[in-house]
């Protein structure tokens, strides 16, 4: 019987796309034959892959087919399925974990340290390619409410918020501001917003990014980042700063800044990845008793929850897409989205592209 092929897009780390031939997998015990429908573009691509090779341990590019943001249906079963079947639609949870470690237990994958380990479009083949290869157990299943553009930003981007956001929570009773409004900024007023927070403010550096956030309606106030910034904020809340703050830019000045533009007894997430930061512990913290958290990505059942919770609120992740390609075009999708000058950058397959 003749092999069949597939086409998908490897990334050689000096920011160029690679597109190659590759046999269609057969799912094994308990996986599944996924058929891409998008496969979105993450911040960690562009840091820790499209650029350069940086990462070792969980963010070890190991040339694999890139892309850890795909979401599409299944067209082949393996032997041993409990729950998934041909025929759904499906997130990707973007690690694959041991499964019997203490955080596997937990749901977060993210945080296995087995050598099992493997995180789609890092350790194994993930989804800038036609089909890829899954464990039934990595899978959330997709509601028909949502689209597969959606779908695709669940695992990371909006999982990722979504945890962070639980983990400081947010109400009516909260001013909030996201410092760094790339897409997974957007993302986090996206949701705080739908929470009911009472005022939103942005911090951005881009033009473009700025515009957008305005366009989708997502903040009251936005400020270009500059030194000036910790003022401007505490002058839209009454001189007293934010109830909540979201670091998405992963900037020493930007941190500082979300730490800085929070009043009294507030907590401030950091989000994004890389970079550091600088600040004054008993100013700046101790003495206003603010809790600094750190959060990374989020467990397969919050997931669960989220994509409840979009239905309920209705609203749509692909709001953030500003720009679709179709796979033979991943060399410009991925370029674009290292600019910056963009939302949201998707790959799309049949008919998720625009006509």
């Amino acid at each position: 019987m003749a092999k069949r092929m597939m086409k998908g897009a490897k990334l050689p780390g000096n920011s160029t796309v690679v597109f190659g031939e590759f046999e269609v997998p057969t799912p094994g015990h308990g996986q599944v034959l996924v058929k891409t429908k998008c496969s979105t573009i993450c911040g960690s691509d562009i840091r820790a892959i499209y650029r350069e090779h940086l990462g070792k341990g969980p963010e070890g590019y190991q040339n694999v087919i890139a892309g850890h943001e795909p979401c599409g249906i299944i067209v082949e079963e393996g032997p041993g399925l409990r729950r998934f079947k041909k025929g759904d639609r499906v997130v990707v949870y973007h690690i694959s974990g041991c499964g019997l470690c203490y955080d596997c237990r937990q749901g977060y994958m993210i945080s296995c340290t087995s050598p099992l380990r493997a995180a789609y479009g890092w350790q194994r083949d993930g989804g800038m390619a036609e089909y890829i290869l899954c464990d039934e157990k990595d899978l959330v299943l997709l509601p028909d409410e949502l689209t597969y553009a959606d779908g695709a930003q669940v695992a990371c981007g909006f999982g990722t918020v979504y945890e962070a956001i639980e983990k400081v929570g947010v109400s009516g009773n909260d001013a909030v501001l996201v410092v760094g409004l790339g897409p997974v900024g957007l993302a986090t007023l996206m949701l705080a917003k739908a929470m009911g927070a009472s005022k939103l403010i942005g911090i951005e550096s881009l033009d473009d990014r700025i515009e957008l956030a305005k366009q989708l309606n997502l903040v009251d106030h936005v400020f270009k980042a500059s030194d000036k910034n910790v003022e401007e904020v505490r002058a839209v809340t009454g001189g007293h700063g934010v109830e909540r703050a979201f670091d998405c830019s992963a900037n020493d000045k930007g941190r500082a800044t979300a730490i800085r533009a929070t009043r009294k007894w507030g907590k401030i997430a950091f989000v994004g990845e890389g970079g550091s930061v600088t600040f004054d512990p008993s100013p700046d913290m101790l003495h206003d008793q603010k809790t600094i958290y750190g959060s990374w990505v989020t467990s397969i059942w919050k997931m669960e929850d989220l994509v409840e919770r979009l239905v309920r609120w209705g609203i749509h992740p692909e709001d953030l897409i500003t720009h679709r390609f179709s796979l033979d075009e991943a060399d410009k999708a991925y370029e674009l989205m290292a600019s910056g000058k963009c939302g949201k950058v998707a790959v799309c397959f049949d008919e998720e592209l625009p006509s």
